[in-house]
Order: structure tokens, then C-alpha cells, then sequence
């Protein structure tokens, strides 16, 4: 019975991800460890999209990024350079990678290295700059490129050094106890960003030989409460790839936005990608910006809500709730108790004291989606429509649910029930 198939599909995809043991393994230059990223190559968040159809942040941040990698002199000639077809642009998700919001990934970028031991599969992100005018929300001036280049030449290989020490972190646990102490792992990462400094820390002042800079090291990561965003990412990247490609499921495995775009992956049916216009997010302004300053929904963070964690888990951060603009800690509980008749299951390993320790609610079922009604929430970042402003706010959004209306016509002609 196909009901029965496509059950025992997705019983499948859930224990592939509750199976994962995603650990952060090294930082490496991004030339060195994604393959076919060549020169004059950038990858972004989001489904596949042409330079005429970005958004403002997205063309601020390659452009910047061209300035960066010493393609072009300046931002002009970067634009000109973008626009003129001489650079290729692919989706992060096409090279077993993801970025924040723009997504920007290029050659020189380190990018934080992620294993999943229990299927071999690895992911990549690059390193998180922080918060305001930075190149993931379309920053692309002299002190965005100057802090890049610091994180290149210091930051990155340090962390490296210090994490292949480690032999690397596990990531499971850390999540588990950030989800205690009252993160979810897209707006809110404050505990689990200072529970990895405690963990590499040690390691840092074992392999550094200069106190100067390890003090700078330590103020940056330390200071920057996003720091752990990345790396949520990345594990969750790792975490979702074995469930690709499972004959008869309906789990999502990607979702994902360019701005301009918002896109889905299921796993049925591979690395087809389903569309449809990206919302606006409803949320809270910096001073001095409100609605009309801000851009559509961007980036692939969306990929830890995929793993039960974001807008699914945000009963655990009420601290959340209120800055998004979702009316405190009991609306925080409703957003998750909401995302649990969306999902195939509860993660047993990640838990929420505000629910009693029930699990997140993990495996997105397309079904479910266009049954209900009922789409995904998602936590994120409000980038500023024009290039080079940066971050203006943050904010809740609803993926659309015609991506999941077509992902289903689809899914359905791949399991014979047209």
C-alpha cells in the first residue's frame, strides 16, 4: 500500500537524522576542501539565480566579495564584472555547503569544516563576521573586507589548528544544552556560542603562540553572540544530506532563499528544487529603519529549522519570541506546538523543558504542509533591500506554502499516485 511505503520512507529519513553524529572537524581555506569551486566562481544562498534577478543585498555582497578575491579594483568594477557574465554563480547547496543569509562562499573565505561520522558525508560554511553592516547582510566596504581578510589570515587558520588538536567537537550535546539554556539556533545562540569558546579555548592557547592574538581571537568569538549560527548550520547541512535521495519520502531536506526566491528539497525526489516568491519577515527594527527599508527573506538558515531547531524550537528561547515580534514566551510555545503537526517526529536527543522535555519536531512531511495548511516558521536576520547597509533587524517569516503545493504534484508522480 503506497500509504504504508511512503510511511516506512520517512521512518528512514528520521532515524538517518536522529542517527547523526555531526562533529566540527577543522577550518580550511574554501579552495582546499569544496570541490569544483574554482576562480571567478560564487556561491550563494538560496535556489539557482541570475545576477538580473538579485536582490540589492545579494549583488552588494558579490560585488564585495569580487573586490575581495582581487577579481575587480573596486565595488563598481565588481558590478560591472558580475553583470557582464564573467563570473559563475551556483546555489552553496550544489557544493555541499551553506551560508548565511547572502551565503556569499569564494576561494580565499575559510570555512568551518563539519563531518557526520555515522554516514561519512561532510559540509561547509564559512566563519560568522557577527552583526550589523557585514557581507551576509550585503555589507561590502573597506571594514567588511578588512575584517574578512582577518578572518582569513587570522582567525581561521587558528581555529583550524586549535580543532584538529581537539580532534575535532562533537555538536549534538552542545546543542542539547544550548536548547536548556535558552537558545533555538538561529536568532538565539548565546549559550551555545560560549559553550564552544569553552571548548576550544584551551586549545587556542595550546597551539597560539602569540597572547596578542589570542586575546583578539577570543574578544571576537566570544563578543559575537551570532558565532554559533554557523556552525548550527553546518551541522545541520551534514545532518540532512544522508536523507537525500530515499525512494517514496516525503521529508524535506533543504529549504532555502535568495531573496528573491524561496526554495525546497525533498527527499523523493533528489536536488530538484521547488519555488516560489520569498514573504517578507514581521519582526523588529534597528533605530532609525522599519518596514519599507527591508528586504525579502534571504539565506540558507534555513536549514537548522529542516532539523527540528529555529522557528521549531522556539519554546525554548522566549527570549526570542519577544524580539521577533511573536508575543513572549506563550506564543513561542505555540509556534512549536504548531510545527509538530507539520513533522514526521520528536528528537529524543534535543529536548524542550518548556514542553515538558518533548523532543523538537524534526522531519518537515511535505504532506502534512499541504494538508494543514500549516507552513514552516522560521527565525531570521532583516537584511536592508539596498547594497552596503547591512542588517536593519530581525524577524519571523512563513515559508510559502505554493513550494510545498508543488513539491507534492511532483512527489506524487514520483511515487506512481497521479
Amino acid at each position: 500500500m503506497l500509504a504504508d511505503r511512503i510511511e516506512k520512507a520517512n521512518r528512514e529519513a528520521v532515524e538517518r537524522i536522529f542517527a547523526g553524529d555531526p562533529v566540527l572537524l577543522d577550518v580550511r581555506p574554501a579552495a582546499d576542501v569544496i570541490a569544483g569551486l574554482e576562480d571567478r566562481v560564487v556561491l550563494h544562498a538560496g535556489p539557482p539565480i541570475a545576477w538580473e534577478a538579485m536582490c540589492g543585498p545579494l549583488r552588494g555582497a558579490i560585488a564585495g566579495a569580487a573586490v575581495l578575491e582581487g577579481w575587480a579594483k573596486d565595488l563598481a568594477e565588481a558590478e560591472r564584472l558580475a553583470g557582464s557574465g564573467a563570473l559563475a554563480f551556483h546555489p552553496n547547496h550544489h557544493f555541499d555547503a551553506v551560508g548565511p543569509m547572502t551565503g556569499i562562499t569564494t576561494r580565499t573565505m575559510p570555512v568551518m569544516v563539519f563531518e557526520n561520522r555515522a554516514f561519512g558525508n561532510r559540509a561547509y560554511i564559512t566563519v560568522n563576521e557577527g552583526l550589523g553592516k557585514v557581507m551576509r547582510f550585503g555589507g561590502n566596504d573597506e571594514e567588511v573586507l578588512a575584517r574578512l581578510r582577518w578572518i582569513a589570515s587570522d582567525l581561521g587558520p587558528a581555529m583550524g589548528q586549535a580543532i584538529r588538536s581537539l580532534g575535532g567537537i562533537p555538536l549534538k550535546p552542545i546543542v542539547a544544552k544550548g536548547l536548556a539554556m535558552g537558545d533555538e539556533m538561529h536568532q538565539r545562540n548565546v549559550a551555545c556560542t560560549g559553550l564552544t569558546v569553552r571548548a576550544i579555548a584551551p586549545a587556542l592557547a595550546r597551539t597560539m603562540g602569540e597572547a596578542g592574538k589570542l586575546a583578539t581571537i577570543l574578544e571576537f568569538v566570544s563578543g559575537n553572540d551570532q558565532f554559533f549560527l554557523n556552525i548550527a548550520m553546518g551541522m545541520a547541512k551534514a545532518l540532512m544530506d544522508p536523507v537525500r535521495g530515499i525512494e517514496g519520502c516525503s521529508i524535506v531536506t533543504a529549504m532555502s532563499r535568495n531573496g528573491t526566491d524561496f526554495g525546497v528539497r525533498v527527499s523523493a525526489t533528489g536536488d530538484e528544487w521547488f519555488t516560489a516568491p520569498v514573504e517578507m519577515p514581521q519582526g523588529l527594527y534597528f533605530p532609525g529603519f522599519d518596514e519599507v527599508d527591508a528586504n525579502p527573506d534571504i539565506g540558507d538558515s534555513t536549514i537548522v529549522e529542516t532539523v527540528g531547531l529555529g522557528g521549531f524550537a522556539m519554546a525554548a528561547a522566549p527570549a526570542v519570541a519577544g524580539f521577533v515580534g511573536a508575543g513572549g514566551a506563550a506564543e513561542a510555545i505555540a509556534h512549536t506546538r504548531a510545527m509538530y503537526e507539520i513533522t514526521a517526529a520528536r528528537n529524543p536527543a534535543w529536548t524542550l523543558p518548556a514542553l515538558e522535555f518533548a523532543g523538537t519536531p524534526t522531519g518537515i512531511d511535505i504532506r502534512k504542509v499541504v494538508e494543514t495548511g500549516v507552513a514552516p516558521t522560521i527565525n531570521t536576520g532583516i537584511a536592508h533591500r539596498e547594497a552596503g547597509v547591512g542588517q536593519v533587524g530581525a524577524g519571523i517569516v512563513r515559508a510559502p506554502l505554493a513550494c510545498f503545493v508543488g513539491a507534492l504534484e511532483s512527489f506524487a508522480a514520483t511515487v506512481g499516485a497521479t
